[in-house]
């Protein structure tokens, strides 16, 4: 075995001549629980038994009240438990993380892939008769919002080209009405905003190296200006089905131009809907998690709140 390293994205894997892949960061597990300090109660569900596709449903504190005459919540398809228990009790959502494959060992399009069936699983409670009582009871699919940050706001989006782009295939019984796109991780050849100044070769080559690996050698890749990664180069970007966004980037993030080019091309693509970039002074990728208690973080949390309601 060749146990020389191919490829090392810090802090986050190493992948090894031998097809190993060494994840230095979320691999921790907690089990889903109700949560003491939040009152939001977690549980794990199988949405496929074929492929093993699962998620984590998230309900806030239920009074007596409620549970005499639920409450029908928005619903809000992101990732990471501690940090959804407190969105969670502060926005009062439902919300489904999905544990969809990730790539390099499952390359794209897995993810997407994934996520797509898990909506459709969500869209199957319409009317209250799916699978799942919690969806059923307290989920309001005329109220659906899809999040994340990272890769998985770069999945968000592309789920929402999807549902008004797909024709026949789109998903009946839900209403996505906004979306959250948080540190998105969207690129492209050409480089906007201040990347001349703030990226140099060796890091955008690193960025362009993380998608290779995430469409593997097997796949059909088109480099970072695929409109799965380069939205701009998207001539179907107008058809983002939902009509509100918020995009939030930080400023020593190599990834924050991306986020306001985002924004750009879509007011110029001929959508109609409204989008708001929030910029995090000061801040790096995803602060938010590794530091969910300062400031900006705690206002981050506040303003999403405000956005879901």
């Amino acid at each position: 075995m060749d146990s020389s390293v191919l490829h090392y994205i810090p802090p986050f894997v190493r992948i090894y001549r031998d097809g190993r892949v060494e994840r230095l960061l979320g691999t921790a597990t907690v089990p889903a629980s109700l949560d003491e300090k939040t009152g939001v109660n977690s549980k794990d569900v199988v949405i496929s038994s074929v492929s093993g596709l699962s998620a984590r449903l998230y309900i806030p504190k239920l009074t007596d009240s409620s549970l005499d005459s639920p409450r029908k919540l928005p619903l809000l398809s992101p990732t990471y438990h501690n940090y959804l228990n407190s969105l969670v009790s502060e926005a009062e959502v439902v919300v489904v993380s999905v544990e969809y494959r990730r790539a390099p060992e499952h390359p794209l399009p897995a993810a997407y892939d994934d996520c797509w069936e898990a909506l459709r699983w969500v869209a199957s409670h319409s009317g209250g008769r799916g699978a799942d009582e919690w969806l059923n009871l307290y989920a309001d699919l005329d109220r659906v919002f899809l999040a994340g940050d990272s890769a998985g706001a770069n999945i968000s989006h592309n789920m929402a080209i999807r549902q008004g782009t797909c024709g026949a295939e789109k998903l009946e019984g839900i209403k996505l009405v906004g979306m959250i796109l948080v540190h998105p991780f969207f690129w492209g050849t050409e480089p906007v905003g201040s990347e001349p100044e703030t990226c140099e070769p060796k890091i955008r080559d690193q960025i362009a190296s993380i998608w290779e690996l995430a469409c593997g050698p097997g796949s059909v890749n088109r480099g970072v200006d695929d409109p799965l990664m380069n939205p701009g180069k998207d001539p179907k970007l107008s058809a983002l089905a939902c009509p509100r966004v918020l995009v939030w980037v930080a400023e020593k993030d190599h990834l924050k131009d991306r986020g306001w080019y985002y924004a750009e091309m879509l007011r110029k693509s001929g959508w109609s809907g409204e989008v708001e970039v929030v910029e995090a002074e000061g801040e790096n990728h995803v602060f938010h998690l590794h530091n969910p208690t300062c400031d900006k973080a705690v206002h981050m949390m506040k303003k999403v709140a405000a956005f879901l309601n």
